[in-house]
């Protein structure tokens, strides 16, 4: 068994990683420890007004890169386990080094499946990566700065307990962002310090306890606990998001924390009925005069078939799409509802289902100026999921309860044909549990009117074999030219 010790992070082991690449030494045959940092190692005492060491060593992050230590030796990797090798090694694990050196002797032995998330190992790589990522993110949302005052050194003072070892990559992200003004990040194991021009990492000093507070009289900590309560809102808290989105744990660093408790508290005993109210009330405003008639918004009269309460559909639709066409029309075609896109515009099949009948009316040489088209059911129903409204099938008493519109447009028209668009609009026509399949192309006399079933347009969308697809968009197209030929005969028994 060889031991082999890291002195220095990822660099550190990849030097030694590597050597023991070069020896052909296993993974079985390698135990991993870490150099611990003794109690006191820092044997100095820190303050508020620090100096920088001189000569001082500037630190920046590298870009990924593939292992080439020396022309001895190489190993080639690529730039994505490169960074993944190098975000796992800020892992606080045990196992992280023997486990990067698994993943690198597996690679360099041709197992590339080892940085799949599909291998054990890759997994396991992923999950510490993952891990460290969002670690910087919350050290980046969470670190708070104090106000040290004017002409002090550092002028910024902040203290995070990270999880993982991340104050070298945050370090760097903080010396970019905040130019020339100088700021310390402190940590229980290490501290960044920043003078506008030089960046420098050390261990902890030994009274870094007594350092977590920070400066007492921050001036400019004041005014963010003064805006912070100001635009809390007790109406809007959601207990469970907050704890979401800003964890418990952090809350030791946040001067606002100490606000949070007090502030749930008060939002629990009855200021969740108010809201801001009272502070809205005392704003100054100006007084406008209108009367609340010319106040109200310019709406249309709303139509029968708008107020429509026979089904509790109306609740969650935009509105009632009714039918369109020439009240002179000699063929009718009738779909199921309207989908996502006619609910919103208030127009029959205006959506992908309306693009699939276009094309089925092209082929059979038509005009949808000729024709009018209307669905059974006249409001949209519909699920949730995420941000989509997914179309729900309306149920028998739905389809029932809408019938009167139908008749009424029947009445109106008194079409010579009527085409049905998918089993619903059969069904809503016959008022029975018509099976498709049996009345398929078929013509057939409902009274004095001509009726003629094919697929609903949004069957073509739904199926995936091409072929198939043309035969349904083929099979409405011939139904059309059916239904058109039987409506401009001479008499229905010449047709």
């Amino acid at each position: 068994m060889v031991s082999l010790q890291v002195d220095g992070g990822y660099s550190a082991w990849r030097e030694q990683a590597l050597r023991a690449l070069a020896a052909g030494w296993s993974p079985e045959q390698l135990c991993w420890s870490e150099k611990s940092r003794e109690a006191g190692a820092a044997s100095q005492q820190m303050g508020l007004d620090y100096e920088l060491s001189s000569p001082v060593s500037s630190i920046s992050l590298r870009e990924p890169q593939v292992c080439e230590p020396n022309a001895e030796f190489a190993v080639r990797i690529s730039k994505g386990l490169s960074a993944l090798l190098q975000d796992a090694a800020l892992c606080r694990t045990p196992e992280r080094w023997a486990l990067l050196y698994r993943v690198l002797w597996r690679w360099h032995h041709g197992e590339r499946s080892v940085a799949s998330v599909a291998d054990e190992d890759g997994a396991r790589l992923y999950e510490m990566a993952k891990a460290v990522r969002k670690e910087k993110h919350d050290m980046m949302a969470y670190v708070r700065f104090r106000h040290c005052g004017q002409g002090k050194r550092p002028e910024y003072w902040a203290w995070f307990e990270p999880e993982h070892e991340v104050l070298e990559w945050i370090a760097d992200y903080f010396s970019k962002r905040m130019g020339s003004t100088s700021w310390c990040i402190a940590t229980p194991q290490r501290v960044a310090l920043w003078d506008g021009e030089n960046l420098q990492l050390r261990d902890a000093p030994d009274n870094v306890d007594e350092l977590r507070s920070g400066p007492s009289d921050d001036q400019v900590e004041a005014l963010w606990l003064r805006y912070y309560r100001s635009i809390f809102n007790p109406a809007r808290l959601n207990e469970t998001a907050l704890q979401q989105s800003m964890p418990v744990r952090f809350w030791k660093g946040l001067p606002e924390a100490s606000l949070i408790p007090a502030m749930v508290s008060e939002a629990r005993n009855g200021a969740r009925r108010v809201g801001q109210s009272g502070l809205v009330a005392r704003m100054p405003g100006k007084s406008v005069a209108v009367t609340a008639d010319s106040a109200q918004p310019i709406r249309g009269e709303l139509s029968v078939l708008e107020r429509c309460r026979r089904c509790g559909l109306w609740e969650n639709a935009t509105q009632a799409v009714p039918g369109e066409g020439p009240t002179t029309a000699r063929m009718m075609l009738l779909g199921e509802q309207p989908g996502d896109h006619e609910d919103l515009a208030g127009r029959v099949f205006v959506g992908p289902a309306g693009q699939v009948l276009d094309q089925a009316l092209q082929r059979a040489g038509l005009d949808r100026d000729q024709l009018y088209v209307s669905n059974a059911v006249k409001h949209f129903k519909w699920e949730g999921r995420g941000r989509q409204r997914l179309h729900v099938s309306p149920s028998p008493a739905e389809v029932q309860a809408c019938g009167h519109w139908l008749r009424e447009e029947l009445a109106q028209l008194e079409p010579a044909v009527i085409v049905t668009l998918g089993a619903t609009a059969l069904m809503a026509l016959l008022g029975s549990k018509a099976r498709l399949a049996d009345f398929l192309s078929k013509p057939f006399l409902w009274g004095q009117t001509w009726v003629i079933a094919t697929w609903h347009p949004s069957y073509a969308l739904r199926v995936q074999n091409a072929a198939r697809q043309e035969e349904i968009v083929s099979g409405i197209a011939q139904a059309m030219q059916m239904g058109w030929q039987l409506a401009n005969a001479p008499t229905a028994d010449g047709a």
